[in-house]
């Protein structure tokens, strides 16, 4: 009789990836989801194809499905990546945001988004990506939603927990809206653009988190 173990290794997810064996193997992964990062920014999700990711990472089709058997899984592979690597970012910001005046605070949390997609161009397509999210990309909005109020609680210890809960989506959809701004505007524009929301953020902050808080 097979162990349960066995029966559950038969029954894997079609969108799982292999799991590499030898060090050769994970350094294969990590060039073909670079190539996929390329290649998603490039052409967006619905465009992008298996054969260009694997031709991008110099690889063969085969070399890629033997890894990921549907391009939806070489997106959620990527994402895992990218979100782990946000994560790190807003932690950073949590802890320091205790130490932090509120306009320094809104211009870190106005910003923050941008950096990181700057960084990572291919995130907000697969975050973006057409028809209904998946639990992972619902998972990471609320992830960050759930973040977000983090930085907001330990920025301002005091507050009553349901107004930072009710906070933390508007802050997060005014961080996107920093994004959009880069994509709408440039030059000196953009500039003045992203002092105004960054004041607007500040003023919000302030106004909401009062007392101590607005050091």
């Amino acid at each position: 009789m097979s162990s349960p173990l066995a029966s559950a290794g038969n029954s894997q997810p079609a969108a799982t990836p292999r799991a590499p064996r030898r060090a050769r193997g994970q350094l294969r992964v990590e060039a073909l989801l670079a190539a996929a990062a390329e290649v998603f920014a490039a052409k967006g999700f619905d465009a992008a194809t298996m054969t260009e990711i694997a031709a991008q990472s110099e690889s063969s089709i085969g070399s890629l499905y033997q890894f990921f058997r549907t391009k939806e899984a070489v997106a959620d592979a990527l994402m895992g990546l990218q979100v782990d690597a946000l994560w790190v970012r807003l932690d950073a910001l949590t802890a320091a945001a205790g130490a932090l005046a509120t306009p320094e605070l809104g211009r870190a949390l106005a910003t923050c988004l941008i950096e990181f997609r700057t960084d990572h161009p291919s995130f907000a397509t697969l975050l973006e990506r057409p028809g209904p999210p998946s639990p992972l990309i619902a998972g990471v909005r609320r992830t960050v939603r759930e973040r977000v109020e983090a930085i907001l609680a330990s920025h301002a210890p005091q507050a009553n927990r349901k107004l930072l809960h009710a906070m933390a989506p508007v802050v997060q959809h005014v961080m996107k809206s920093a994004v959009a701004l880069r994509g709408d505007l440039e030059g000196i524009e953009l500039k003045a653009a992203a002092r105004e929301l960054e004041a607007m953020l500040t003023g919000y902050l302030i106004a909401r988190l009062g007392g101590p808080a607005a050091r």
